[in-house]
């Protein structure tokens, strides 16, 4: 049984009090949102800081116009009636989760919160029969279609086409030093450090479960390392590069990848079908990374080439003919 599912009462059972004390408690759970947003972004993004302040200034209008209108037909006390308390209402991310998401996301979490509520008061309206419910919804639906128009005049005059390529830009950067940057070191170090323990346990035993578990526990146990020394020795703060704990996760979770991709070809039993297939998931991570250098580093192919391919292979080479030895 879903917990407090059977206490919420369905929209269409609401009065036009309920509906419009709703409102009221649903535009000052937007505005914090909104505050939230441009006090995550004041530092590092200031124009679009500053958009966020103007949509929290017009949800705290929108909400004073709401009480003004309670005050009018209902009297001074507001129900205390939240989204959580109505099935079937359109709901809010946690707002402890800004923390994860990017420029763009908040943007365009925006823009999806005054659709969201727009569209929701106006099915509301329309599966209503009564001529004051079905004003109300619709002023209301009138009002949030209205507010995601402000927000992008709140865009034009806040963030020029030059501000917000320098936001994006500056974004961007973070996203590399962030993600892109530990998961590339990641990825490298598993798939190039684990070549020759692999290779050489390979050629050595020729058996395919001695290598599985060479491989398995090479790869885990690199990703667990390149983990943790990406999260402590660097807290980001000084550097720049962004949280430890998302620069480890992508660290280490990217190298004990680059390890398994050529440990998990020894589940097959035949030796050589499965060092063939290893060595072409070889290939494939080593123009992976390759790729990756040129796409997001701006590395030039025929240096990336060297440094990854070439490096790799001699790694391999070294691998197969110690254990061949």
């Amino acid at each position: 049984m879903i917990p407090d599912f059977g206490s919420r009462r369905r929209f269409s059972d609401l009065s036009e009090q309920e509906v419009l004390a709703l409102s009221i408690s649903s535009e000052e759970d937007d505005a914090r949102i909104y505050r939230t947003y441009a006090e995550k972004l004041r530092k590092d993004y200031p124009a679009s800081a500053k958009i966020f302040d103007g949509m929290a200034l017009e949800e705290d209008e929108h909400r004073r116009r709401l009480i003004e209108e309670h005050r009018r037909r209902f009297g001074e006390v507001v129900p205390l009636i939240r989204r959580e308390h109505v099935a079937g209402y359109y709901a809010r991310k946690p707002i402890w989760l800004a923390d994860t998401l990017s420029l763009d996301a908040m943007r365009g979490e925006a823009e999806e919160m005054e659709r969201q509520a727009g569209e929701f008061y106006t099915r509301a309206a329309q599966h209503t029969s009564d001529a004051g419910t079905r004003k109300l919804l619709g002023d209301l639906a009138a009002a949030e279609h209205g507010h995601e128009q402000r927000a992008h005049e709140l865009t034009e005059e806040n963030l020029p086409e030059e501000v917000r390529a320098k936001e994006d830009r500056a974004a961007y950067r973070q996203f590399i030093l962030t993600w892109v940057q530990p998961g590339l070191a990641g990825l490298m170090d598993g798939s190039v450090s684990t070549l020759a323990p692999i290779f050489a346990t390979a050629f050595a035993t020729q058996n395919t479960h001695t290598t599985l578990l060479v491989g398995l526990a090479a790869a885990t146990g690199a990703g667990i390392s390149m983990g943790f020394t990406e999260a402590a020795h660097d807290d980001g703060v000084i550097s720049g590069r962004g949280s430890p704990i998302k620069r480890g996760i992508a660290s280490g979770v990217m190298t004990a990848i680059g390890g398994l991709g050529h440990a998990l070809p020894y589940l097959i039993p035949d030796f050589w079908t499965a060092t063939t297939i290893a060595m072409i998931v070889v290939f494939c991570e080593l123009w992976a990374i390759t790729w990756i250098q040129h796409r997001f580093m701006e590395t030039p192919v025929l240096r990336a080439i060297v440094q990854v391919v070439i490096g790799g292979a001699l790694v391999f080479l070294a691998g197969m003919m110690i254990g061949a030895g």
